[in-house]
């Protein structure tokens, strides 16, 4: 901040008043809940802090996370937003339980680094954390500040600048100060002093400050800068926004100064005044402070900001007369600050503190104002109620002011030094129907005279409070208890048709949006959206350890009670949040999702007065969509409905506990099973029978009609059902419901309430309806929380584990852990073994006892299969990771768990003029990103067409053309079938998407950092160019100019062919060839569905699971292919595929197929994608084909980087190339430069073997996780001491001995030839002519040489019988 009046500089014009600026806050002050906790890479165990180096982006974000992992009952890592280039602002939440919201613990801030070239505050603030962690429990100080204060602390409000300093530069000549977008931080907040020349999405980091300080309420804080060395205090500017000199004070200037010395004061260079700057050396300031306006003028600071518009006192600290000091310094500006930074984080605990509540009930109120007399600046209640109000000793009056309440003054309030003064205030209404306003001042809460209103004394000896007075009763009469608190009641019945349900909804989501948000999960087949209300403290995230719960009504059209009950149950939330205990504790508590209409075109058509029809009852395709899940039993036949696919989609999202699904037609609950196997009516129990009996009751006998078990007497006289519940099988057969495919394919409990006999009764009877079900509504949420409910996590870094098995003994029913670990386990009363598993883990097993009516708390904790007692692991040497490694690591599994890639997908979408482009264009296309960004792009000529036209190859990586075999490569490619050209443009405009966000979106720069990707657009230019546009089925442009279906043409062995070589084929057979490719996709057209080898006809597929996996993978992000149903009706192509994945060869089996080579010759896997039904569907379509495919080619990117990876090399660290790496015993990749190797395999356990010449073969275990990169191992080799297989010292003794007995049976008969001149000798007189060969032979043997032992040099070659005896012996 110091030292810029020469170099101050206005931001981009774009104006806007401060009035227009703060209600854009308003409106999304929502997003400021979004405290998100990351996805986190491991975190190893803290390291103990040097004070001797600057930790970068990677560094901070790496040592932040371990703080928080190891110290989680004190620390909660969180980001407030991003910045401009996509990093995440961090702030570490330092409190006893830091997940649970304290209200009676006051909220500190400290935020540093915003001008991102002063960087002394970014590593202090690290230290501050480290030094509070790990001195909690030991240190009665730091303790007691723990405790007792809620600690935020942000080293980082500007990483991008950061990462653009140089250390050593005290002037900031070198940039980083303002943000990526060149503005300066701190000038461009709202300034009290007229409008702001601001753009808002220049500034990101500005604004999630904004959102947070307006969301936290806090009470003190400090924004810590670099340039000099003194505390400044507000104002930061004045209305003549004169340079310097103009001393501009605040309604609370002796606080702020008294603050403001506390930090000076214990800093032993600061409290001197005297900074002595090199190039400001006669710059003084008393006492080490200065009026911010009266050094200079700062409009748009942030610390007025705090001030003015959130709660919060804000002072701001410069540390040092050099911004970016050289990291030597760095030990000595911790132990000058340590003592400031502890005693300014103690003053938050000065002045008074209390709640101000309503009298009626004690419910506290929010955003009453707390007015103290003769201080021009109030303050305003929390969510519950609370206050903390800073002054300095001093007795004060004091009054608590509420629109619609009685104001409350307290007088002659003292206030001590050293500790805060609590008083409470109970505010009564008044008895008007419109609340009185307040202005909000002293002067405006003055006792009345009115002789109708009396004085009494408050809980404070010295307060008065102006109140309605009763009316008088029977002074006889004993004295009455107060009122209980009736909640607020749903003011309006009546029935909504869509558009009316679509404007209340809007309605709620906009009057709440601090617990309210509006979404869509889908599209009805007439194209209305599938509306979703969310309500929670935190509505649009999961929060670790919240549970997820949810209703869905009117699935049934004319079933239209449920959706009636729903918007009542809205209204019912939103409107007795913060005032009703029980409805408030909910909202807190839980995510409550609400769908009121799970059929809205079939509501459209049906009638009111409906009582038992069937007009309306299904989807606009007439199907029932309570018979169209996937069944347990049953194979549904019917095409799946969009309807059920949304819902499908949303329920596998979102990891629900519980659910109920609402409908007409009679009055029970109904639990699973819905179906029998034999499909008779009768009793089909679940493994949780139990569990789906008391949920069950619990919402009947709050219906007091349907806990009599007689439903409708007129309708169905014989219909009984005890206790008001019935096992669904048991009353009838629902093959394909909606209930039994939550529980059998998600962790949800689901049951489906039949709520009136009536189907779609007259609006004059739904008040009735929210009388009879209003507490069973409220009771079956209150069941989500029970049983037992914990985290799984890594017992190395505290990591959660998703995907975690959680079972219990004797219920043969598991669930799984969510994305961050945390799970929930419905269970009924009782004692029960528990076990946690995890792959890669070792289970671990516990008791937990469950009560009646709460949740019981369970937690574990894995230890990896191949660890220590430390969790470090035993299996051979550990590669060392660089911090690019592991930031990459972190990324991989952002984007693999939660909305990580959907975040992606949408922050980095783009306008773009969809086109198909003919060969010409597509050439200049390609050249045009060469050209563009040369940096990161190569083209080349993989060969010609048969009318000569070049097959493309393009490659973007950060080092393009050259070998990284370190590095994963993945293949794309398109056009093998030339009347399929949609592939073609999927991947021009996927390449040019890579490029334009290269250096832009932080994710895409580190995704083609660490790959190298090719990508082949079209293989057969020559058909494409005879394809017509618009033709869905025609075969025109198939082929190759030679009437070749290149995909056919793909052979590794010579006799197979039948014919030459296309060179679209050759092209393409070299490509593949080369290796190295850790991971192909290929773009085809005719259908929606994902295959994967073998196209031809094989009975097993090596390496299956994995291959399919890929496909799976790519069709679970493709949000039509993953549901299963192509659409296509043209003949030949294909009606349903589950998942969106099968078999290539189930599809259209045939030999010579490009997947198939790459997997038997190439060594790479590969899936083939059909992008849509229409092989060459109209232009106009493209945007939707990418939009659709876009986030399925980024997870092929991300993929690509998991499954196992290593080094092979021997024990002198020398690479070993060309080594076979054997997978799961079948399948093999080979080592490349460097001894690299890169093998992508489905999630769970492996086995590897890894075989090389003249070693020694070595076999490892790996665990592959599906969110994590890839297993890293390094194959160190012995050399290989056996000789066929046998001990060396074994062979070589037996080799000894057998020529021993070589040469003495030599020498017999030598002896024996030479008494018998006349016979030929010549057999055994290479013996002696060559034995210095033999013995060359044993030496190579000894060496492991597997040449045969005198395999043909000691045959005699004499005719002679004697001979032939002779030759036997031997």
């Amino acid at each position: 901040m110091a030292h810029v009046l020469p170099r101050l500089s206005t931001p981009p014009e774009l104006r806007v008043s401060l009035l227009a600026f703060l209600l854009s806050h308003v409106v999304f002050l929502g997003d400021a809940r979004l405290l998100r906790t990351r996805s986190v890479s491991p975190a190893a165990e803290v390291t103990v802090e040097t004070y001797n180096k600057y930790y970068n982006y990677v560094d901070l974000t790496k040592y932040l996370q371990s703080l928080a992992k190891n110290y989680p009952h004190i620390a909660n890592l969180s980001s407030v937003g991003r910045s401009a280039e996509g990093r995440e602002l961090w702030v570490i939440r330092i409190t006893r339980n830091p997940d649970a919201d304290s209200p009676g613990k006051p909220k500190f801030k400290y935020v540093g680094n915003m001008h991102g070239d002063e960087t002394v505050s970014r590593q202090l603030l690290v230290y501050l954390a480290e030094y509070l962690v790990r001195n909690y429990g030991k240190d009665s100080r730091v303790s007691e500040l723990v405790d007792g204060t809620d600690m935020y602390i942000m080293p980082s409000m500007n990483p991008d600048g950061f990462e653009k300093s140089l250390e050593g530069d005290c002037s900031g000549d070198n940039g980083g100060r303002q943000n990526a977008n060149g503005m300066d931080l701190n000038r461009s907040f709202p300034d009290q002093y007229g409008e702001r020349n601001l753009d808002p999405d220049k500034v990101p980091e500005v604004m999630a400050v904004i959102r947070w300080i307006q969301e936290q309420k806090f009470v003190l804080s400090a924004n810590l800068h670099g340039g000099t060395v003194v505390a400044s205090y507000p104002f930061d500017d004045s209305a003549t926004h004169r340079r310097q000199g103009h001393y501009s004070q605040s309604p609370d200037d002796s606080l702020f100064r008294y603050l403001a010395l506390v930090y000076s004061q214990n800093h032993p260079l600061m409290k001197t005044g005297l900074p002595n700057c090199p190039d400001m050396a006669d710059e003084t300031f008393k006492d080490g402070i200065t009026n911010g306006a009266l050094w200079y003028d700062v409009p748009g600071g942030m610390q007025d900001y705090n001030y003015l518009h959130g709660n919060c006192l804000e002072i701001t600290i410069e540390l040092s007369c050099c911004k970016y000091p050289p990291a030597t310094e760095l030990h000595r500006e911790w132990d000058m600050n340590r003592e400031s930074l502890l005693s300014y984080m103690e003053k938050v605990h000065i002045g008074v503190r209390g709640y101000v509540r309503e009298a009626v009930n004690g419910t506290g109120l929010s955003e009453a104002s707390i007015v103290v007399a003769g201080v021009h600046h109030n303050l305003s209640t929390g969510k519950y109620g609370e206050y903390y109000r800073l002054l300095l000793p001093g007795s004060y009056n004091i009054t608590a002011v509420a629109p619609g309440y009685a104001s409350q003054m307290v007088h002659s309030v003292s206030v001590l030094e050293h500790q805060a003064t609590e008083l409470n205030f109970t505010l009564t209404p008044v008895a008007s129907q419109t609340a009185r306003s307040t202005s909000g001042t002293a002067d405006s809460t003055s006792p009345t005279s009115d002789p109708n209103i009396l004085t009494s004394t408050a809980s404070y000896s010295n307060s008065t409070q102006t109140r309605v007075a009763l009316p008088e009763v029977n002074k006889s009469s004993p004295p009455s208890l107060p009122p209980q608190h009736q909640p607020i009641q749903p003011r309006e019945f009546r029935h909504h048709n869509y558009a009316d349900m679509e404007l209340f909804l809007r309605k709620y989501n906009s009057e709440f949006p601090s617990i309210a948000h509006l979404y869509s999960v889908g599209q009805s087949k007439e194209q209305r959206e599938l509306y979703v209300m969310a309500i929670s403290d935190n509505p649009k995230v999961h929060e670790h350890g919240e549970p997820e719960f949810k209703y869905i009504a009117n699935m049934h059209g004319n079933e239209v009670v449920g959706r009636e009950l729903m918007l009542n149950l809205i209204e019912y939330l939103c409107r007795n949040y913060g005032a009703d205990q029980e409805v408030t504790k909910l909202v807190k508590k839980t995510r409550i999702h609400i769908m009121p209409s799970m059929n809205p075109d079939g509501y459209e058509v049906a009638s009111e007065g409906d009582v038992r029809g069937y007009r309306g009852r299904n989807n606009s395709n007439n199907f029932d969509l309570n018979r169209n899940f996937p069944d347990q039993f049953v194979a549904i036949a019917v095409p799946r409905q969009p309807e059920t696919a949304a819902v499908m989609k949303w329920l596998e999202s979102v990891p629900f506990v519980l659910s109920a699904n609402l409908h007409g037609g009679s009055l029970v609950v109904n639990y699973p099973y819905d179906d029998d196997k034999d499909l008779r009516t009768q009793y089909s129990r679940s493994p949780d029978d139990k569990v789906f009996q008391q949920v069950s009751r619990a919402y009947a006998k709050e219906n007091p009609l349907m806990h009599e078990g007689h439903p409708c007497k007129d309708l169905y006289p014989n219909e009984y059902f005890a206790d008001g519940i019935t096992n669904g099988a048991s009353w009838y057969n629902v093959p394909g419901g909606m209930q039994d495919w939550n529980y059998l394919n998600t962790n949800c409990f689901e049951v489906t309430i039949e709520l009136g006999c009536v189907k779609y009764p007259k609006a004059k009877e739904l008040p009735k309806y929210w009388q009879q079900n209003q507490r069973a509504l409220l009771q079956f949420i209150h069941q989500v929380h029970r049983g037992i409910k914990g985290s799984v996590s890594d017992s190395s870094d505290g990591t959660g584990i998703p995907n975690a098995t959680v079972s219990v003994d004797e219920i043969d029913h598991n669930i799984t852990t969510a994305h961050a670990g945390d799970y929930w386990r419905l269970l009924t009363p009782g004692t029960y073994s528990v076990t946690a598993s995890a792959h890669g883990y070792k289970s671990v097993r516990t008791y937990a006892t469950v009560s009646k009516d709460s949740v019981e708390v369970v937690d574990f904790r894995l230890t990896r299969v191949h660890s220590d007692p430390q969790g470090r692991s035993r299996d051979g040497p550990q590669p060392t990771k660089d911090p690019s490694e592991t930031a990459l690591e972190s990324l991989i599994k952002e984007l693999s768990l939660g909305p990580g890639l959907d975040q992606l997908n949408r922050s980095t979408a783009a306008e773009s003029n969809f086109r198909y482009r003919g060969y010409k264009a597509l050439s200049a296309s390609l050249r045009g990103l060469t050209l563009n960004f040369p940096n990161i792009t190569s083209l080349r000529s993989l060969g010609q067409s048969v009318e000569f036209r070049t097959i493309w190859a393009l490659e973007i990586s950060n080092k393009p053309g050259e070998d990284e075999p370190s590095e994963p490569k993945i293949r794309f490619a398109a056009g093998i079938h030339g009347n399929a050209p949609v592939g073609t443009e999927l991947l021009l405009e996927f390449a040019a998407f890579l490029c334009i966000n290269y250096g832009k979106n932080p994710a895409i720069t580190r995704l083609i950092n660490e790959s190298r990707i090719v990508i082949i657009p079209s293989i057969n230019p020559d058909g494409r160019e005879q394809a017509v546009e618009k033709q869905c089925t025609s075969t025109q442009g198939l082929t190759n100019a030679r009437g070749k279906d290149l995909d056919t043409e793909f052979f590794g062995n010579a006799s197979q062919r039948v014919a030459e070589t296309q060179p679209e084929t050759k092209a393409m057979t070299d490509l593949i060839l080369e290796k190295g490719y850790t991971l192909s996709v290929a773009l085809d057209g005719g259908s929606l569905v994902a295959t994967y080898p073998y196209d031809k006809p094989v009975q097993s597929v090596e390496n299956e699971a994995t291959l399919k996996y890929l496909a799976s993978t790519y069709a679970n992000n493709h949000p039509k292919m993953q549901l299963g149903d192509t659409g296509c009706s043209n003949p030949g192509q294909l009606g349903n595929a589950p998942g969106g994945v099968m078999r290539a060869a189930e599809r259209q089996s045939h030999l010579g197929s490009m997947k198939d080579f790459s997997v038997d010759f190439g060594h790479c896997p590969e899936i083939t994608v059909y992008t849509g039904c229409c092989l060459f569907p109209p232009a106009d379509q493209l945007a939707t084909l990418w939009a659709e495919n876009k986030k399925a080619l980024l997870s092929m990117l991300v993929e690509a980087h998991k499954g196992v990876r290593g080094v092979v090399r021997d024990k002198s660290g020398k690479p070993i190339v060309g080594a076979i790496i054997v997978l799961n015993g079948s399948v093999k990749v080979f080592s490349a430069e460097g001894g690299y190797f890169h093998a992508l395999l489905a999630p769970g356990n492996h086995n590897i073997e890894v075989i090389a010449d003249g070693y020694q073969e070595q076999r490892r275990e790996v665990v592959v996780s599906s969110y994590e990169a890839a297993s890293s191992v390094i194959i160190e080799f012995d050399m290989d001491t056996s000789i066929f297989g046998l001990p060396r010292a074994f062979v070589v003794a037996a080799a000894a001995a057998s020529m021993t007995a070589l040469v003495v049976t030599a020498c017999i008969i030598w002896c024996v030839c030479a008494a018998k001149p006349n016979h030929q000798k010549e057999g055994f007189h290479r013996l002696r002519q060559h034995r210095d060969e033999y013995e060359d032979e044993i030496r190579l043997t000894s060496m492991g040489s597997k040449k045969s032992l005198l395999a043909d040099e000691f045959q005699d070659e004499s005719e002679s019988d004697e001979d032939t005896l002779y030759a036997n012996k031997i």
